[in-house]
């Protein structure tokens, strides 16, 4: 069955306003906000607990087979910090936020990072490990970066999606 409606996926480090973005973005265009943070709890969609850095240990398939139906159906949004394992064929859309390290680091550091999480998430962005993730998993012409540094920026990428979501719709139609 093929989707009738699009999916969306915003991924970028930590910090980038992922969660914020895709919020707004489902209020405007009624698309299903799925938050795979919240999933991986949720649902235990993981392999434990990871000290260290303080956070749960991922399944990747128990994710994708969590998600299969729903994301085949299509009309979702998607939020992840990580858009490597996910199957290309879910997605219409790939949204990379990026954000200035010094802004990065601010955000990171308010959230209560450790210090080694704290640094490894600004140099992953520093380095542009997930848009590279998201350059060798995706169709180039889908992937879309858009800075995420202010409140402004973040509106921008809110119409910007919304507007790109209302002219695939109409195409579907």
């Amino acid at each position: 069955m093929a989707k009738q409606r699009p999916n969306v996926l915003v991924t970028g480090s930590p910090g980038t306003g992922k969660s914020t973005t895709c919020e707004q973005i489902a209020e405007a265009t009624g698309l299903t906000y799925v938050d795979i943070g919240s999933m991986v709890k949720s649902q235990e969609l993981h392999s434990g607990w990871d000290d260290e850095y303080s956070c749960y240990i991922i399944d990747e398939d128990k994710v994708c087979d969590a998600l299969e139906d729903q994301l085949n159906v299509g009309g979702n949004i998607v939020d992840f910090h990580s858009c490597d394992f996910f199957p290309e064929r879910w997605f219409d859309l790939v949204i990379v936020l990026q954000t200035d390290n010094t802004i990065l680091y601010d955000r990171l550091e308010k959230r209560g990072y450790g210090q080694k999480k704290l640094t490894e998430n600004v140099e992953c962005e520093i380095m542009q490990v997930i848009l590279q993730e998201a350059f060798d998993s995706y169709r180039e012409e889908i992937v879309q970066v858009l800075p995420s540094n202010t409140v402004e920026d973040m509106e921008s990428n809110v119409e910007r999606t919304v507007a790109w979501y209302k002219q695939v719709l109409g195409q579907l139609r």
